[in-house]
């Protein structure tokens, strides 16, 4: 067996350095969605979703509509992000990229168990149409199109590893689909079945579906790291004079009709789909101000995943 011999660090890792501080942060919050997830939780949600006399089928079918959006979109990006993983230089990079991937599929294991004793049993239970999460009417053109390109920029990066290619993976992963899609869907969901976010998005009030709502405090504060390194580095990319800000923008900005789009589709009565639209603009926007700003500080790595309350904090 051939030893490598690493001769420019003293120690395998910087525990202490901004990529070994996200790991660290990841350990330390590590749960599991078995065993976190109380299963109280999931059958107080189920018992509420059957008795809640006034849950029509076009309303479960728009709760149902996310669950399978959200189960989706953690499978696709467990996958997707694995060349990045592959042509990082830094192992403090590569051992944070890997727990990202292992959060994404803890993810992607929640809403898979959400939907086997939540949503199956209440569609059978109120005699509504059973479906799979895989069904095809759930996906629409832009998001199936956003993602495709999420993937083709993750492929890229194994074919042209260059810091263009690398700022424009970050965006539509870390930027796009995590940081603005992803958080302005759970966004939603904790304002329409929690007393957290906003009090405008449901056409009426809701029971508070504590086993979704806990589910999904848990990723959003995961996603919240993601996010923070997508952000630290793009912006490190931009100040290093190794990508024009102008690429970053473009490339957000070109993804956003997708994000509004996905956002609108579907929610017919139930939900109100301006409130997400202009808090996913909001966000969009101060993400391009803080990378495309060198002077900028990102905020610390604690602060993006705190989500006492289920309340998005200054940091999201």
């Amino acid at each position: 067996m051939t030893q490598v011999e690493d001769t420019d660090r003293e120690m395998r890792i910087d525990p202490d350095g901004f990529a070994g501080g996200y790991f660290r942060n990841a350990v330390y919050r590590h749960w599991d969605p078995y065993e976190d997830i109380p299963q109280a939780d999931l059958e107080a949600d189920r018992e509420k979703l059957i008795g809640d006399e006034a849950l029509t089928e076009e309303e479960f079918e728009a709760i149902r509509r996310n669950v399978a959006l959200f189960g989706a979109g953690e499978e696709a990006v467990t996958e997707d992000l694995a060349p990045l993983s592959l042509v990082l230089e830094d192992v403090d990079d590569q051992m944070f990229v890997s727990s990202q991937i292992y959060e994404e599929a803890k993810h992607t294991q929640f809403f898979d168990r959400y939907w086997r004793e939540v949503i199956d049993p209440v569609a059978e239970a109120r005699g509504f149409e059973s479906t799979r999460p895989t069904d095809e009417r759930y996906f629409d053109d832009d998001y199936v199109e956003l993602f495709d390109k999420n993937e083709a920029a993750m492929q890229r990066l194994l074919e042209e590893d260059t810091p263009e290619n690398r700022a424009e993976a970050y965006c539509h992963y870390h930027l796009v689909i995590e940081s603005v899609l992803a958080q302005t869907g759970y966004y939603g969901i904790q304002s329409s079945f929690s007393d957290g976010g906003a009090d405008d998005l449901a056409a009426r009030e809701f029971p508070d579906l504590d086993g979704l709502v806990g589910g999904i405090t848990k990723i959003r504060s995961d996603e919240g790291r993601h996010v923070g390194f997508g952000m630290h580095k793009v912006q490190q990319l931009v100040a290093e004079g190794k990508v024009d800000a102008s690429v970053v923008q473009e490339t957000l900005q070109s993804l956003m009709p997708h994000v509004a789009a996905i956002v609108q589709e579907g929610y017919d009565d139930t939900f109100d789909p301006l409130p997400l639209v202009e808090y996913s603009s909001e966000k969009l926007q101060r993400r391009i101000e803080i990378i495309t700003d060198s002077e900028a500080d990102l905020p610390d790595v604690d602060e993006l995943v705190e989500i006492e309350g289920a309340q998005p904090t200054a940091a999201d």
